[in-house]
């Protein structure tokens, strides 16, 4: 019966580790997605406040162009 149970217990840390790793990949991506929305609402922000082209010439020079 103790073996039985031991090998339950580490299926089950398998498993509870493989659903850890697939939280914290999603978890990453979700960061990225919402950093770039960040960014994009700086950008309309800035449009806004100074106007389309000013704010264009601001992400020219970011982005190197």
């Amino acid at each position: 019966m103790d073996n039985n149970l031991e090998k339950d217990f580490a299926v089950h840390e398998a498993i509870c580790a493989q659903r850890y790793e697939a939280i914290e990949a999603k978890l990453e991506a979700g960061r990225q997605r919402m950093r770039m929305i960040e960014i994009q609402l700086y950008i309309v922000i800035g449009a806004i406040l100074f106007g389309p082209g000013v704010a264009a010439d601001i992400v020219k020079k970011l982005l190197g162009l």
